[in-house]
């Protein structure tokens, strides 16, 4: 009775079916999709699942099938739509979603939302001091930052969202040309600068280039910049410290010239000069003002030494154990220099970090090599107006040794550490020249590095020799017994991701197994058994001292130098010893360094390998070959150096056919890395788990 009494108010009527695309712009990069269909014009019913709902209680309408039926097909087949199927677009999917829609009836906030509304200009202004860089649309004021426009360029969009609304298009060309210089320029720009920021003195380049290339006038004095940072060859004379009390070599002199340049500009310094051509002295002849000095505790007392010998003027205090917090207040400013250790850095960083420093020095900067290490990070925070990096071997294992050293030097020069790693990760493996000569190209104005034998020809000449002993059959029986028990389950667990520390854990015991088995946990033997090393070491030994020669012994674990200790003893060859327990470095250092001192110096890999000067040795002997060959250069260095008159023989002692064969073999890759970078060499390799797996397969 209801129904026929809305029936006889209600008019019957025939209207056309239309399809109404419902957009709303859930966020700023998400669209949501909804087709309704509906009757009429103004909607007077809408298709409810298989229902038509009257949307006015006076009118009926009479469906239309066919014509639904077409609308169905029609959505379908041109934007992959179902009426009443809700459908979510991201992005790009959703402008280019929306470019299709010409012909389709819209609803919501969604396509303003995401309509491309011109393509992106970019404007930088610059005025020496400051930099601003943005960019914007031809027709609006407003502007998009830079670092949104990268993060689009990074992720291979060809659009970015606006704040006010809609998308505009990147420029592709420019960014083509330009975007590795502006995502440097981001990097170092400081948290909270917002658009407009003062440039690094190290960038001028950067955006000098895009200027020249632009066509917006480049200032005379920036030319001149930038032209001097192509080689130290055309840097004028500096004037010297009118303390300094040294006689610095040529090319010391024009280390220093090229020290003071960088500092005048306001640009970090990574002087890698070879080990033993004085990079402290080079560094000391250029301190000013408030300095803090960074090294390894081993040489603390060396620096204080140095700088009292070379620039008596400043004042020096060394930063260290338990009474130094009132030290670091007393310096106060003025020429006055700390010293600290890397681990006093990493405990005070708060206190060293809050300071600016005039100047700052890190020496051994490899100690700073792994970005993720809290002494990085507290090394990145150190505020100086002029930083310097000493390392003989800035590059050891990762291109990640490079650019830890360059963010505390240069923060921004080689981008972010994805960025970077993004760039250059894979262009050790593939050896790719094209990428490696764009990085040395990039930080070529910031980085010295000299050879021995390029400046320093009056050196004695340096002979390195492989020394072969065969292992018994008992040491041969360790060395394979530990093979048997470990090999084939480390390769399969490597073979299927497995951590690489048992694969390691293997290879120390191999490598002990070929210096002496007493070394081996659980071989049962002590240090009066055999070792084919040892009699292969004392005989090669002996030959030397009985010709007037004084020798180093070098090995990572101290007791295999208390197996060679015994060994001298027994044969009342002199000696002295320095290890990680050794507490009068100095003295025992000095006593070495005498004519009449012992014949003999024992030292650990680690304790001995730097900051000591040992020229009273020309023989070194490398008990066990080690995976980076920068630590045993180091160590060999400790006697070929200036001061050294006599040539250098430097002797490897390898168990033949054993896993030490390999490890020399690592060993090339890994100076390959170091000069691919550092130098003109086109190939370079890292150590990775595939190297160790190939090795683990080839014993």
């Amino acid at each position: 009775l209801e129904f026929r009494r809305v029936l006889f108010r209600s008019k019957v009527t025939r209207h056309e079916p239309r399809i109404v695309l419902h957009l709303q712009a859930e966020s700023s990069r998400r669209l949501s999709a909804y087709p309704q269909l509906f009757y009429g014009k103004p909607s007077i019913a809408e298709l409810q699942g298989d229902k038509l709902v009257p949307i006015r209680d006076e009118v009926i309408c009479e469906r239309d099938l066919e014509a639904e039926e077409k609308l169905r097909k029609r959505l379908l087949n041109d934007l992959q739509l179902q009426v009443g199927r809700q459908s979510i677009f991201e992005d790009e999917s959703a402008l280019l979603f929306v470019s299709k829609l010409k012909d389709w009836e819209c609803s919501g906030n969604g396509l303003s939302a995401f309509t491309v509304q011109g393509d992106l200009v970019p404007d930088f202004c610059w005025d020496e001091e400051n930099f601003q860089l943005s960019f914007h649309l031809p027709d609006s004021a407003g502007q998009v930052d830079p670092a949104k426009i990268l993060e689009a360029w990074k992720e291979n969009r060809s659009f970015v969202n606006l704040e006010g609304g809609g998308w505009a298009a990147l420029p592709h060309d420019w960014l083509l040309k330009y975007a590795d210089r502006v995502a440097a320029m981001i990097a170092a720009r400081p948290e909270g600068a917002g658009d407009s920021a003062s440039l690094p003195s190290y960038l001028v380049p950067d955006l000098a280039q895009i200027c020249e290339d632009e066509g917006v006038p480049v200032p005379d004095r920036i030319r001149a910049l930038c032209a001097r940072l192509q080689g130290i060859e055309s840097l004028p004379k500096s004037p010297l410290p009118s303390d300094l009390k040294a006689q610095l070599r040529s090319y010391q002199r024009k280390g220093v010239d090229w020290l003071l340049f960088l500092r005048e500009a306001g640009m970090g310094a990574l002087l890698a000069d070879d080990m033993g051509l004085g990079k402290t002295l080079q560094s000391i002849a250029v301190i000013q003002g408030r300095t803090l000095v960074v090294c390894p505790t081993s040489v603390l007392q060396s620096w204080a030494d140095q700088i009292s010998e070379f620039r008596p003027s400043l004042k020096v205090s060394i930063y260290h154990g338990g009474s130094r917090a009132s030290l670091l207040e007393a310096t106060g400013s003025g020429q006055n220099v700390v010293l600290t250790s890397y681990g006093i850095l990493r405990i005070d960083q708060d206190k060293l970090s809050n300071i600016d420093w005039d100047t700052v020095i890190l020496d051994e900067t490899q100690v700073i090599k792994n970005p993720d290490s809290q002494i990085a990070k507290a090394a990145h925070r150190l505020r100086g107006k002029f930083k310097i990096a000493l390392s003989g071997t800035p590059v050891e294992n990762r291109l990640d040794d490079l650019w830890s050293q360059f963010q505390f030097l240069n923060p921004g020069l080689l981008w972010n550490r994805a960025e970077f790693l993004q760039r250059f990760g894979d262009a050790m493996k593939s050896s790719n020249p094209r990428k490696i000569d764009k990085l040395r190209a990039r930080i070529r104005p910031f980085i010295l590095r000299r050879k021995k034998t390029d400046v320093a020809p009056e050196l004695p000449p340096r002979t390195e020799m492989v020394l072969h002993c065969d292992l018994s059959e008992e040491e041969t029986s360790v060395y394979r017994a530990i093979l048997a028990s470990s090999k084939q389950e480390v390769i399969e667990k490597l073979g299927m991701g497995g951590s690489v520390f048992a694969a390691l854990e293997m290879l120390l015991r191999l490598r002990q197994a070929c210096c002496h088995p007493s070394l081996v946990p659980g071989s049962g033997l002590d240090g009066f058994y055999g070792s084919a090393k040892l009699n292969l070491l004392m005989e090669s030994l002996e030959e030397s001292l009985d010709l007037g020669h004084r020798a180093l012994i070098f090995s990572q674990w101290t007791s295999l130098l208390d197996l060679v200790e015994t060994r001298l003893k027994d044969k009342n060859i002199s000696f002295s010893r320095l290890d990680g327990s050794t507490r009068n470095r100095e003295q025992v250092v000095s006593s070495f360094q005498k004519e009449n001192g012992p014949s003999v110096m024992l030292l650990s890999l680690k304790a001995g390998g730097v900051g000591i000067t040992l020229t009273a040795a020309d023989h070194i002997y490398i008990l066990d070959p080690w995976w980076n060959p920068a630590a045993e250069d180091q160590a060999a260095d400790r006697a070929h150096r200036i001061g050294q008159q006599n040539p250098v023989f430097i002797h490897r002692l390898v168990a033949r056919n054993s896993v030490e064969d390999k490890i020399l073999l690592l060993q090339k890759k890994k100076k390959a890395l170091a000069e691919g970078i550092l130098s003109d060499s086109k190939s370079a390799a890292d150590l990775t788990k595939d190297d160790i797996l190939d090795l683990l397969q080839t014993l």
